[in-house]
């Protein structure tokens, strides 16, 4: 695989040879259908990330006791959505192979390449979506690969039945009627027992669309839907995650031509550096 070179590696990001996580940058920008952008997503993270300290109190670890790589952003051709969805699968094929994948976005198609890679190497993996938006159609402007159909093709990967979705707040009625064959779609962000019980032990990909957060705690993302969660109770459901086999992780659809003082960044990168702790083995 391809990858471009970081201007500003994530955090305490080093060059770790055997690395225990393992940042990367999708800059995919293709169907965005309110506010193009996204495809500054990864670089601006990275430099947000800056703020933060590499310590997470709640969690007593830090970033500099975990060997943390950042990969860069995977390569792919500009234009051709295929091309970066094969490209991506490849790099989360690779990177599960060494350590947690943690995937930066860009626009939230690029979490089917992730899916797809992960998939290759854990045949039974479960998809947690955290989303405002249930992303379910079937084909959307006339695509069937873009940011709103990507659950959708995610489902026919790896089954209705593998994927519960959280925070959900906004879609069409037909996409709320399917949505009623995922494991769990709601607008809770809290996993019940029947859910927990049901992935167990299961390897888990963990995707935020960072949307879920309520416009006045993210307003950089081309969909705001107002009525979202607050930042610490996005970060307490991850952190309620703790027990779980996850296995890979991506934070997408950061807009930064529409952030303020670079808040829905800085969320992001923090929430990277708590699931690196969290979940890297």
């Amino acid at each position: 695989m391809r990858f471009a070179a970081p201007t500003r590696p994530f955090l305490e990001a080093t060059e770790s040879a055997t690395p225990a996580a393992i940042v990367l940058g999708a800059p995919l920008d293709l169907t965005e259908c309110h506010r193009g952008g996204t495809r500054e997503g990864p670089a601006r993270v990275r430099e947000a990330s800056d703020v933060l300290e590499s310590y997470s109190p709640v969690l007593r670890a830090d970033l500099r006791d975990l060997p943390l790589a950042d990969w860069g952003d995977v390569e792919f051709a500009a234009d051709d959505m295929e091309d970066a969805l094969d490209a991506i699968a490849g790099a989360f094929e690779q990177a599960t192979g060494i350590g947690l994948p943690l995937m930066i976005g860009g626009e939230h198609t690029a979490t089917i390449g992730g899916v797809r890679g992960a998939l290759r190497r854990y045949p039974t993996l479960q998809v947690i979506h955290v989303d405002a938006h249930v992303d379910l159609r079937d084909e959307f402007g006339g695509r069937r690969l873009s940011h709103a159909t990507v659950m959708r093709r995610v489902a026919e990967d790896v089954g209705f039945d593998r994927i519960a979705q959280y925070g959900i707040r906004s879609g069409t009625r037909e996409e709320f009627e399917v949505a009623r064959r995922c494991l769990f779609s709601g607008p809770s962000l809290r996993v019940d027992r029947s859910v927990l019980d049901r992935i167990h032990t299961r390897p888990v990909y963990l995707t935020i669309d960072i949307d879920v957060l309520d416009p006045s705690c993210a307003p950089g993302t081309g969909c705001p839907e107002p009525g979202g969660a607050t930042f610490s109770e996005l970060l307490g459901f991850v952190y309620s995650l703790r027990d779980l086999n996850v296995v890979a992780v991506d934070v997408m659809e950061v807009l930064p031509a529409a952030d303020v003082n670079d808040i829905t960044s800085i969320a992001a990168a923090k929430l990277i550096r708590e699931a690196a702790l969290l979940f890297a083995r």
